[in-house]
């Protein structure tokens, strides 16, 4: 098939390389001509393990090009996704000014019959608003489908090449289906063919209960991930230890240990944005989510926790100023270049008003975070020159590399002695044996 992909972000780049490698021939558009140029040489604006591979062996193949022309990618195009961001605007909503611009755009494309998807997250009911954009642009057949994507960061690959399953929605509940939304039926089947041959995996929905599925279960892993970082914060109260309550709950077959990690809080371009989102959708609709609203407001009080220790660790908010704070991962999880809501930015945002001086390290997001920070913070690349001269040193991202450091190495670098694990990756009894003042979240800190 002739597959069009309007943007070319994260999404949209993991989406047309893989159908490209499928044996689609897949034309990738974007308004940025500077990003297209790279693409073309084979560069990647983004970090993603295996991505650049896949990229450029479609590349090579002829399956996979990017252009800057809408009308390229969607003329004689059997099916073209919308790939383009949802930013939160400021009440929450999700900012749905790319997906109807693209919509207009390939309405005016348009020459054949085609399936017009959103691979963005849409609130509910966006496939109708693109329906009727196309529809103002255009007198010809098409069909609208919800597809929204479940990609990781870090494991985007692997989850669009094998996934879990595949949600797409076609048609209004209570509306008979059309012929062409029959047809788009046939189609998705088709393109989705190579992926579900083993496993029957996908499931067809209608438009808005695809859109909504997408939403819950971003939500639910939010609640996952706030509630036991609740726990954590209970568990430090009563002397209890939240590593050792998230692995007995994790054994439990009806809960399972997944999202149940406690930490400094969860960000990134999906989780922060898709929650107010759904909870702006809930207030549109006149009524609140009072579990998704918690999570959201527990992981916003999370982002706040290694700073609050700090001041407790120094002896007060006074004491931060001139202190030295070496800061390691800057990403908002592993594999990722994604700095988009990262705790460790709300922490060395809050060190800085503080008076502290900061030097930070990340294995690749170094770039993005230069952007963002605009030399509020030193930054490394060598995470051990980072933490040189530091009075503490903070784990905000548990890269691999930073999994197992040699701790008395840091000891001689260090001038001062504060450990903050922000991820609960290290053994603080050993870290103690060594001098260093360990904290962990929802961990018992045992008296000097």
């Amino acid at each position: 098939m002739k597959l069009g992909v309007i943007g070319t972000g994260y999404v949209g780049l993991v989406a047309g390389a893989g159908f490209a490698d499928f044996g689609n021939d897949v034309v990738c558009v974007d308004i940025d001509a500077a990003r297209i140029e790279r693409l073309r040489r084979g560069e990647m604006p983004l970090h993603e393990p295996h991505l650049q591979d896949l990229v450029r062996s479609n590349m090579q193949q002829r399956r996979l090009s990017f252009t800057t022309d809408v009308g390229e990618a969607v003329r004689d195009a059997d099916v073209v996704f919308i790939a383009v961001g949802t930013p939160s605007l400021s009440d929450g909503n999700a900012d749905l000014s790319q997906v109807l611009a693209a919509a207009s755009a390939i309405g005016h494309s348009l020459n054949r019959e085609t399936v017009v998807v959103t691979k963005s997250t849409v609130p509910v009911g966006t496939a109708d608003l693109i329906r009727e954009t196309i529809e103002r642009a255009c007198d010809r057949p098409f069909a609208v489908a919800a597809n929204p994507e479940f990609l990781k960061e870090g494991s985007a690959v692997e989850d669009f090449l094998r996934p879990m399953r595949v949600i797409v929605g076609i048609g209004r509940l209570g509306r008979p289906i059309t012929e062409a939304e029959q047809r788009a039926r046939t189609t998705m089947r088709r393109l989705y063919e190579p992926v579900v041959r083993t496993n029957d995996r996908l499931i067809f929905t209608d438009t808005r209960s695809a859109e909504m599925t997408k939403y819950a279960a971003n939500a639910y892993l939010a609640t996952r991930i706030s509630f036991i970082n609740d726990i954590a914060a209970l568990c430090e109260r009563t002397g209890a230890d939240v590593e050792m309550v998230r692995r007995g709950m994790g054994m439990d077959s009806r809960i399972g240990p997944k999202f149940l990690f406690p930490g400094i809080g969860f960000g990134g371009s999906c989780f922060p944005k898709d929650v107010r989102a759904l909870l702006a959708t809930a207030q549109r609709h006149g009524m609140d989510l009072p579990i998704v609203s918690a999570a959201y407001q527990i992981n916003e009080r999370q982002k706040t926790i290694l700073f609050d220790k700090m001041v407790g660790h120094f002896g007060g908010l006074q004491s931060l100023r001139g202190r030295t704070v070496a800061v390691w991962g800057l990403s908002f999880k592993p594999e990722t270049d994604d700095i988009r809501e990262a705790p460790a930015l709300a922490l060395i945002e809050r060190l800085h008003a503080a008076g502290a001086s900061i030097r930070a390290s990340d294995p690749v997001a170094l770039h993005n975070a230069a952007r963002r920070l605009e030399g509020r913070a030193e930054l490394l690349v060598d995470p051990y020159e980072a933490a040189r001269g530091a009075d503490a040193l903070v784990l905000c991202t548990e890269w691999r590399q930073y999994r197992q450091p040699n701790f008395r190495r840091l000891r001689e670098l260090m001038a001062g002695n504060g450990i903050f694990d922000g991820r609960n990756i290290w053994d603080g009894e050993q870290l103690r044996e060594l001098g260093f003042r360990y904290h962990a979240i929802g961990r018992p800190q045992p008296p000097l």
